[in-house]
C-alpha cells in the first residue's frame, strides 16, 4: 500500500553558501526527496513507538519540517556545517543540495527529539515530541512496512538497542553517503552532545558486512512509504464509537438523562463485548482445516499438510479462548517465544492442527501462515493459569515438520506426529549399540510419554525419537529428532569424514553406526543449545589426525546448530581415543552467528593443547579437506603440509594458527 505523496515538482537550484532560501525551494526539496527523508526519519525514530506509530511519526516529522508560508526568506539559511554535509553527500550520491540539506537537518532534529526528555520530565512517559499530535492520522487501520527476511530483522533489532544519535549516524552514512566527519558535523548542528561517540558506536553496526547492511537499510523493511495494512482492534474501536454516540445522545436528550443512561448501560451489558462483531482472524469458524489425506497428494510436505486432530477440534468455546489469548493474553497467561519469533496476533485465520486433552490440560495447536507454530494450553482443573507458546517454522520439511511437542510434564514429553510418519521408535544417543524401542502412538497422532534430555547435572542419557516417513510420499527413510526445549524438535544429521580423493560429503541421517558413535560422544553438548530455536544440528567429521608418539588417531568434529531464524552456532569438538564410547568430546571452539561448517562456510581450521601418555604437551591443529598447509606462530613456531599439524609446546603457550587453502587464500583458526 504505497502512501500517497504530493505531486512531484522539480527542485530549485542549490543556493550559494550563506544565501537565504525561499519556502518554495524548501517545498520542492521536500517533494522531490520525500521518500528519502521519510526513510531517514523512520530509521532515526525510536523503535519503541511500534511500527504503526513510527510510520506515521516519520511522515509527520518530514511534513512538519516544511516552514510556514509566511516564513521570512532570511530565516531559512543553510548553516555552515550543513553546507559541508550537503557537499559531502552531493559528492557521494549526487542529489543533495542546499534546500535538501536544510530540510534534512530539520527532519533530523525533530526525529532525535523523540528520545530527548527534560530533566523534570517523568521517566516513564515518552519524550514530549512523541506526545505531540500531528498529521497524518489513520483511523481504523494499522500500517506496517513490508516484512523483510532474517537479516533485515536482525538489523532492526540491533538498531533498537542503540540511542537515536547512533541510529542517525548509521543512517547518514548508509543512506546519505556522508563521511564520518560530515556525520559528526551534521549531528552537532542537530544539537547532539556527543556526535563523535555516536559515530564510533555506529561504526560497529552492520559488521562485518557493511555493504550488505547498506543494502538491508534500503530494503522494504525500512521503507515507510510502501506499507501493508491490517485492521486495528475492532472490538475496542466498536466500544469507543458506541461510547461517543451514547454521550452525544445524552447531551441531546438531557431532559431524560437518567432513563437514557440506564438503558444505554443495560444495552451494552446485555450484548456482551463481542456481540455482532466477528474478527475473521479470531473467529473459530474461520480457522483453516486441512483434509485428512491431503498430505499424501501434495508437493508441499510441511505443517500446511497436517490435518486437524484431537477430540476437541469442534469445541468452539475452547478455540475461541485460545484465539482471544493469542490476540491479547490476559493477566495470568504465561507467554514464551523462541528467539526471533513475533507474538503479534494473526493477520488472517490460522490453520488448526490439534485441539484435545493431553496430560490434564486442554491443548490447542495453530499454524500461522507458514511462519509460526502457536500452542495454547489451559488446565482442566485445579490452579494454574494458561500458557501460550510461540515458535518459528520457516520452510519446514519432511523432517523438521515431523513432530511438535504438545505436552511437557516433569521429565517426560509427548509429541504430535506428522501424518506421514509410519514408524516411531525411541533410542538413547548415549547407548549407540542399543537398538531403538517401539513407541506407542494414539489414533490422534499423540505419542506416549518420552523421556526428556537432562537440563542440568549429570548427562547420563539423551533420549531421541527415531522416525520413519511413509512410502506414500516417496521418502521412506529414518531420521532422528530431539527435544531441545522448543515446540518443534531439532533434526540431527551427520557428515562423515572426507574420503581420499572423493568429493565433499553431504549431511546424511544420523542413524548409521558411524553417526551414532559420533553423537554418543557429543550429545551432551546439545544442552548448550536448549531454548534457542534450533532447527537442525549436524555433526561434521572434518578431519582425522594421527596423534604424536605413535598413539592412535583422533577425530575433529564441527557441530553446527542452525536456527529457524537463520543464524547458526558452531562447536568444534576434539575426540581423542577413549575407553568408553560415550566419553564426552572436548569443546575447543565456540562461535555464534557464523556460516562456518555450512555450505556457505566450507573451510575450517581449529587447534587445541593436548597431553600425550608420556606427559608431554603438544599443540594440535586440523583443517578441512581444502587445507594443504598449517603454520603455528607466537610462543611456538612450526609448520606442516597437509590438513593436520602437531608441534611440541608448553601447556599454556600462546599460539596463532593459520592455514593455506588449495585454491589460494588463508584461513585463521576458529576460537
Amino acid at each position: 500500500m504505497p502512501i500517497h505523496q504530493p505531486q512531484q515538482r522539480s527542485a530549485a537550484p542549490a543556493t550559494g553558501a550563506g544565501e537565504p532560501l525561499g519556502v518554495q525551494q524548501a517545498e520542492a526539496a521536500l517533494v522531490e526527496h520525500y521518500p528519502r527523508l521519510v526513510r531517514l526519519a523512520y530509521v532515526v525514530l525510536p523503535p519503541s513507538l511500534g511500527r504503526h506509530r513510527r510510520v506515521l511519526a516519520a511522515h509527520g516529522t518530514v511534513q512538519r519540517a516544511l516552514p510556514g508560508a509566511r516564513t521570512a526568506p532570511d530565516r531559512i539559511r543553510v548553516p555552515a556545517q550543513s553546507r559541508r554535509s550537503s557537499e559531502a553527500a552531493q559528492e557521494a550520491q549526487g542529489p543533495a543540495n542546499a534546500p535538501y540539506a536544510w530540510m534534512r537537518l530539520r527532519v533530523l532534529r525533530t526525529a532525535l527529539a523523540h528520545e530527548r526528555r527534560p530533566r523534570w520530565w517523568p521517566g516513564r512517559l515518552p519524550a514530549p515530541a512523541a506526545l505531540r499530535p500531528t498529521l497524518p492520522v489513520v483511523w481504523g487501520l494499522r500500517l506496517f512496512p513490508r516484512a523483510g527476511g532474517v537479516d533485515e530483522l536482525a538489523l532492526d533489532r540491533a538498531l533498537s538497542t542503540v540511542p537515536g544519535a547512533v541510529r542517525a549516524a548509521f543512517a547518514l552514512q548508509m543512506l546519505e553517503g556522508l563521511s564520518e566527519s560530515g556525520v559528526r558535523a551534521l549531528l552537532a548542528e542537530a544539537g547532539e552532545a556527543d556526535p563523535a561517540g555516536a559515530v564510533r558506536r555506529a561504526a560497529r553496526l552492520g559488521r562485518p558486512d557493511r555493504a550488505g547492511a547498506q543494502v538491508l537499510l534500503q530494503s522494504g523493511e525500512f521503507d515507510p512509504c510502501t506499507v501493508q495494512t491490517r485492521p486495528s482492534d475492532l472490538l475496542r474501536r466498536r466500544h469507543r464509537v458506541r461510547a461517543v454516540a451514547l454521550a452525544a445522545a445524552l447531551c441531546v436528550v438531557a431532559g431524560t438523562l437518567a432513563v437514557a443512561a440506564e438503558r444505554g448501560v443495560r444495552g451494552v451489558a446485555d450484548e456482551g463485548p463481542a456481540a455482532g462483531v466477528t474478527v475473521p482472524a479470531l473467529d473459530p469458524a474461520a480457522l483453516l482445516r486441512t483434509a485428512a489425506e491431503q498430505w499424501a497428494d501434495t508437493s508441499r510436505i510441511d505443517f500446511t499438510a497436517w490435518p486437524v486432530r484431537g477430540d476437541r477440534r469442534g469445541d468452539g468455546e475452547l478455540l475461541g479462548r485460545a484465539l482471544r489469548a493469542w490476540s491479547g493474553p490476559p493477566a495470568g497467561v504465561r507467554v514464551s517465544t523462541t528467539p526471533g519469533t513475533a507474538d503479534v496476533p494473526p493477520a488472517q485465520p490460522p490453520r488448526l492442527l490439534f485441539a484435545g486433552e493431553v496430560d490434564g490440560a486442554a491443548v490447542v495447536l495453530f499454524h500461522d501462515g507458514g511462519v509460526r507454530l502457536v500452542r495454547y494450553a489451559e488446565p482442566l482443573s485445579g490452579g494454574g493459569g494458561a500458557a501460550l507458546d510461540f515458535a518459528r517454522t520457516d520452510d519446514a520439511d519432511v523432517t523438521t515438520g515431523a513432530a511438535v511437542v504438545v505436552s511437557r510434564t516433569g521429565e517426560k514429553a509427548r509429541f504430535l506426529l506428522a501424518p506421514w510418519i509410519s514408524e516411531t521408535t525411541t533410542r538413547d544417543l548415549l547407548a549407540p549399540n542399543t537398538p531403538g524401542r517401539p513407541l506407542e502412538v494414539g489414533p490422534d497422532g499423540v505419542t506416549a510419554p518420552v523421556g526428556r534430555p537432562a537440563a542440568g547435572g549429570a548427562c547420563g542419557s539423551w533420549p531421541v525419537l527415531q522416525l520413519r516417513s511413509s512410502e506414500r510420499i516417496v521418502e521412506n527413510h529414518a531420521f532422528l529428532v530431539t527435544d531441545l526445549g522448543d515446540l518443534a524438535p531439532a533434526h540431527l544429521t551427520y557428515t562423515p569424514k572426507p574420503g581420499r580423493g572423493a568429493p565433499a560429503r553431504q549431511p546424511r541421517e544420523a542413524t548409521g553406526t558411524e553417526a551414532l558413535l559420533a553423537w554418543a560422544r557429543t550429545a551432551c553438548s546439545l544442552r548448550a543449545l536448549s531454548g534457542s530455536g534450533v532447527r537442525a544440528v549436524n555433526n561434521w567429521a572434518f578431519a582425522e589426525q594421527r596423534l604424536p608418539e605413535g598413539e592412535a588417531s583422533a577425530e575433529w568434529l564441527c557441530t553446527r546448530a542452525d536456527t529457524w531464524r537463520g543464524p547458526g552456532r558452531v562447536l568444534v569438538q576434539f575426540l581423542q581415543p577413549a575407553a568408553s564410547p560415550t566419553a564426552p568430546a572436548a569443546v575447543v571452539a565456540d562461535r555464534n552467528d557464523t556460516a562456518l561448517c555450512s555450505r556457505f562456510g566450507q573451510h575450517i581450521l581449529a587447534g587445541t593443547h593436548w597431553k600425550s601418555a608420556s606427559g608431554r604437551w603438544y599443540v594440535l591443529a586440523a583443517g578441512s579437506r581444502a587445507v594443504d598447509r598449517i603454520e603455528a606462530t607466537g610462543q611456538v613456531r612450526g609448520a606442516a603440509g597437509g590438513p593436520t599439524l602437531a608441534v611440541r609446546a608448553p601447556r599454556d603457550a600462546s599460539v596463532q594458527l593459520t592455514a593455506r587453502l588449495h585454491e589460494g587464500g588463508t584461513l585463521a583458526a576458529v576460537r
